[in-house]
């Protein structure tokens, strides 16, 4: 993994401990990507660790502070692999600042029940992570 570029993002969901809905970022760019959904997030920068990374893209992206729960670990040693390139990490977080807003590489923003998340065109990549992510939801459901 050291040639690969960690990339965090994070579920956001409107309650950590009893989640409905799941919050999806429609990417505008690059052309190769537009249209298509996932999870906000970014490129953690050198010197700077995952948290830290997360806390940041999501204030540049969508303008919102968020707490944190749980990561989703993934099977690709402990994260996952979105492209030959990349590999993600993903953490579960409700907004507790701001409302979310598409300020940087989205077009569009959107509030989903957590059993039609699957409904959505996701990036490749992050296909079988929403599938976990509604798997982990849907179990935890009261």
């Amino acid at each position: 993994m050291t040639d690969r570029r960690l990339v965090v993002a994070a579920a956001i969901v409107d309650d950590l401990a009893r989640p409905t809905v799941l919050l999806a970022a429609r990417r505008s760019r690059p052309a190769a990507l537009a249209g298509r959904w996932e999870f906000p997030g970014g490129k953690v920068d050198p010197g700077e660790g995952p948290l830290e990374a997360l806390h940041r893209e999501l204030d540049e992206e969508l303008g919102v502070g968020v707490e944190l729960g749980g990561e989703l670990v993934g099977p690709d040693d402990g994260g996952w692999n979105i492209t030959e390139r990349h590999v993600l990490r993903l953490w579960f977080a409700r907004v507790t600042r701001g409302q979310p807003r598409p300020l940087v590489e989205h077009d569009r923003l959107r509030w989903l029940p957590v059993a039609s998340a699957r409904d959505l065109d996701w990036l490749e990549g992050d296909v079988r992570i929403v599938e976990a992510v509604v798997e982990q939801l849907v179990t935890s459901a009261p």
